[in-house]
């Protein structure tokens, strides 16, 4: 597949590519850009192919804050154009270079590395998750009201992952929220629990709202990153135990509630038991809630 610009030669396929992850996750640093296309290849490959984008007025880059580290955002008219090859759920979302360098910057980044984790680990077993499998800012009604009366739940993002096993495949989604250690840990618990009253949440004909946009309920996939481990640690320990006596989630336990450490997804992989759900925080499971061992040797490459 190519695509061109108005009064531009047609783009390489790979660069067509490029533009729509970059278009798709907002901001992307040079080595996520190799991560997620061309892992095996040089860094100087992601380097061509971002400057060429460049050149053509597809993408821009600005250095994040206090570092050397490139990170790349599309132009509007590199947005037009990747929205045009129909490869994106929907039009891309176009920041500034202030907004690029500002402070969701690190956030937009973190889930990123969060959703090559879950790539990384599909290679490696067959799996389907490719470099659209997770969509930014996914929001979702809680209630039928209008104007200020109107609430909602935002994700962080949502991913779609499809398993494929020797005689059948299963499609499994997770909300993700990514916890850089910025807010008070009960508000991060409070933001948390949310998703039971979305659970909860009606339509206009009474049926659960989120039906009609998932076969079933997502878990929830909490990431924690931005601090020590030490600190992380502690704030995952005091999450757990505000969220298990949290009424809302009492009431609701289809709403589950995975929590791990950023750099122990990226360390292990999200088939280790590196993640602790609140309802029984003394047993370590996967990211689909197995326990240790369930699917020992078959996590994907590392980085």
């Amino acid at each position: 597949m190519s695509a061109a610009a108005a009064g531009s030669a047609p783009l390489p396929r790979v660069a067509v590519e490029v533009l729509a992850s970059v278009a798709q996750h907002r901001v992307l640093s040079t080595a996520q850009v190799r991560a997620i296309h061309v892992p095996e290849s040089g860094p100087r490959w992601a380097q061509r192919v971002l400057a060429g984008l460049e050149r053509a007025g597809l993408v821009a880059h600005v250095h994040a804050v206090g570092e050397s580290l490139r990170l790349w955002y599309v132009t509007e008219r590199g947005a037009r154009l990747a929205d045009a090859t129909g490869a994106l759920d929907e039009a891309p979302k176009v920041l500034d270079a202030a907004e690029a360098a500002g402070q969701l910057q690190a956030h937009t980044l973190a889930v990123n590395d969060a959703g090559i984790c879950l790539l990384e680990a599909a290679r490696g077993r067959g799996d389907e998750f490719g470099a659209l499998s997770w969509r930014h800012e996914v929001a979702h009604p809680l209630t039928r009201g209008r104007g200020r009366r109107r609430r909602q739940l935002v994700a962080d993002a949502l991913l779609t992952y499809l398993l494929v096993g020797e005689d059948e495949a299963s499609l499994e989604q997770r909300f993700v929220e990514l916890d850089r250690a910025t807010l008070p840990v009960d508000r991060l618990a409070a933001g948390l629990a949310r998703y039971a009253e979305l659970h909860r949440a009606r339509d206009e004909r009474g049926e659960p709202a989120w039906r009609a946009r998932y076969p079933a309920f997502p878990p929830v996939l909490c990431v924690l990153a931005g601090a020590p481990r030490s600190v992380l640690e502690r704030r995952r320990a005091t999450a757990i135990a505000l969220l298990r006596s949290d009424p809302q989630l009492s009431r609701t336990p289809e709403a589950a509630i995975f929590i791990c450490g950023l750099d122990d997804l990226q360390e292990a992989g999200p088939f280790a038991p590196i993640f602790l759900d609140p309802r029984d925080p003394g047993r370590p499971v996967d990211w689909l809630g197995g326990g240790a061992g369930a699917t020992s040797g078959d996590e994907g490459p590392r980085r």
